[in-house]
C-alpha cells in the first residue's frame, strides 16, 4: 500500500455499463476536490443533484453527489460518492478528474483497509465485506451479514473476557505468592477454565460451518465411462448441463456446477470415466480426472449397480488422496431392479441411486451434507476464513494444555496468554502489516 493518508478514489460498480456508476473519493479534507468537481461542497450526508465539471468548467455529467464528513463515513476519513450514469467512458472521465486533481487510484481493498485503520470495522468485519460481496447462496449472504454486524466480533471478545478473566487468576498467584489468598485453590478457577474451552470449542464448530457456506464443498464425480457420471450431474443441477450419450468416453473434459443443499454450496465436477485408452484426447481427460480428484473434498465414485463395485474400481479407490471423503455410488438401480438405499460400514459409504429417475437422490443429497459435517437449521454461524479456524484450532488447543497446568502457574499462564495471542489475531488486535496486504489484496478495487 502507499501512504495511508493519501487522497484515493475507484470506480465502485462492476465494469461494464448500467443505470449508475459510482466514482468513491476517501482522504483527509476532500473539500478542495468537491469544489473543482461540483464547484461547491455538498451538505454532509444529504444527496445533491450536481453537475460533474471538468478542468474547463464543462460538463462531464450530471448526477448526485454525496459527501460524508470524517469520522462519519466508512473510512474514517471524507469520503465523497460521485453516482452519474453508468457508461464506461463517462465513469473513466471522472474517475481521471479525480486524478488530475491530485487523488491517486486505490489499490485492491483499500477503502475497507482505512476503515479498519481507523477503528470503524476490526478486521473480523473487513472480511466479511469480501464474504458478503462473495456470498453464493442465501445462507452465505446472511452469515456474513451478520459477521459485519459484528456478531462473529462480539463472540471472540466475549472469549477474550473469559480468558482475561482467568489469566488475572493465575497472574496473581504468579506476582503474590506468600499471600495467604490462593487464587488457584481453585474451584472458581478450574470451573472458569472448563467454561473456557466448551465455549471455544462451540464459537469453533459455528465457525466450521460458517466456513463451510463460504467456500462450499468440492465433489467430483468419478467412475469407469458410462456409469452415469454426467446423468447424475444433470440429475444433481436440476438441467442438462453435460451431453450423456450411451458411447464410453463422452466425456473429454471436466464439466463444472455449483448447486445449493440447504444453502451450502457444491462445487460439483463430471469428469472423464477412468479407463485405459490410446485416444490421446480422452487420455488428457483422464490426466485431468486425477488432477481433480487431487483436489476434492468429496468423491463420489460411481459404478453399475448391475456390476457392483469391480477389481477396477477398488484399485480407483486405492489412488484417491486420503484427505477426500469417499462415497460409493451405485448407480442405475432402475435397471437392476433393486430399491433406494444407504450402506454403512467400517470403511466405507454406498448410496444406491437412479440418476435416470431420480430415484434415491435425497439419500445422495443428505449424505453429502451429512460428509460435509453440516448441521440442518443453524442460523448463528460465523462466516469464518481459514484464518480465523486456524487460529481458534489453536487456541482451544492452549487452552486444553492449561487445564494441565494447573499445579505449575508459571506454564498455566504461558498457554494462557499464548491463546489469547491467537485470539487477538481474529480481530486484528495485533496483525502484521504482510497479513493485512495479504487480506486486502484480495477485495475487489472500489471497496
Amino acid at each position: 500500500m502507499s501512504q495511508p493518508d493519501d487522497p484515493i478514489a475507484a470506480i465502485a460498480t462492476p465494469p461494464g455499463r448500467g443505470g449508475i456508476g459510482v466514482v468513491r473519493a476517501s482522504g483527509n479534507n476532500l473539500t478542495l476536490l468537491a469544489r473543482a468537481i461540483l464547484g461547491r461542497v455538498p451538505a454532509p450526508r444529504v444527496a445533491a443533484r450536481v453537475s460533474f465539471l471538468d478542468a474547463h468548467g464543462a460538463a462531464i455529467d450530471d448526477g448526485i453527489a454525496l459527501f460524508f464528513p470524517a469520522p462519519r463515513s466508512y473510512t474514517g476519513e471524507d469520503v465523497l460518492e460521485l453516482q452519474g450514469h453508468g457508461g464506461v467512458v463517462v465513469l473513466q472521465m471522472l474517475l481521471k478528474r479525480c486524478l488530475e486533481l491530485g487523488v491517486r487510484l486505490a489499490e485492491p481493498g483499500e477503502f475497507t483497509r482505512r476503515a479498519f485503520l481507523n477503528d470503524k470495522l476490526d478486521l473480523a468485519q473487513a472480511e466479511s465485506v469480501a464474504d458478503l460481496i462473495e456470498a453464493a447462496t442465501d445462507s452465505a449472504a446472511r452469515c456474513a451479514l451478520r459477521s459485519l454486524r459484528g456478531e462473529f466480533s462480539a463472540a471472540i471478545e466475549e472469549l477474550m473476557r473469559q480468558l482475561i478473566e482467568l489469566r488475572m487468576l493465575v497472574e496473581a498467584t504468579l506476582d503474590f505468592p506468600e499471600e495467604e489468598l490462593d487464587p488457584l485453590d481453585r474451584a472458581d478457577a478450574k470451573a472458569r477454565h472448563t467454561a473456557l474451552v466448551c465455549a471455544i470449542e462451540t464459537a469453533l464448530a459455528k465457525s466450521r460451518q460458517g466456513s463451510l457456506l463460504r467456500t462450499g464443498l468440492q465433489v467430483v464425480l468419478a467412475g469407469q465411462p458410462n456409469v452415469g457420471k454426467s446423468s447424475l450431474l444433470n440429475r444433481l443441477a436440476g438441467e442438462d448441463l453435460a451431453i450423456v450419450t450411451a458411447i464410453p468416453g463422452t466425456t473429454r473434459d471436466s464439466v463444472r456446477q455449483v448447486i445449493q443443499l440447504d444453502g451450502v454450496p457444491l462445487n460439483i465436477v463430471d469428469t472423464a470415466g477412468l479407463r485405459d485408452t490410446q485416444d490421446e484426447v480422452e487420455r488428457l481427460g483422464i490426466a485431468r480426472t486425477w488432477s481433480e480428484i487431487g483436489k476434492a473434498d468429496v468423491v463420489l465414485l460411481l459404478v453399475d449397480a448391475r456390476a457392483g463395485v469391480t477389481k477396477k474400481d477398488l484399485e480407483m479407490l486405492d489412488r484417491i488422496p486420503p484427505g477426500a471423503k469417499r462415497v460409493f455410488v451405485h448407480n442405475k438401480i432402475d435397471l437392476a431392479g433393486s430399491a433406494p438405499a444407504v450402506q454403512r460400514d467400517q470403511n466405507s459409504i454406498s448410496i444406491h441411486v437412479s440418476a435416470k429417475t431420480g430415484l434415491g437422490i435425497d439419500l445422495l443429497r443428505a449424505e453429502l451434507l451429512t460428509v460435509a459435517g453440516w448441521q440442518q437449521g443453524a442460523e448463528d454461524l460465523f462466516m469464518a476464513r481459514e484464518r480465523h479456524l486456524v487460529a481458534l484450532r489453536q487456541a482451544a488447543v492452549h487452552t486444553a494444555r492449561a487445564g494441565e497446568h494447573f499445579s505449575r502457574p508459571e506454564l498455566l499462564a504461558e498457554e494462557l496468554r499464548l491463546a489469547q495471542d491467537q485470539l487477538n489475531s481474529i480481530s486484528g488486535e495485533f496483525a502484521a502489516d504482510d497479513l493485512l496486504g495479504e487480506i486486502f489484496s484480495r477485495f475487489c478495487i472500489g471497496k
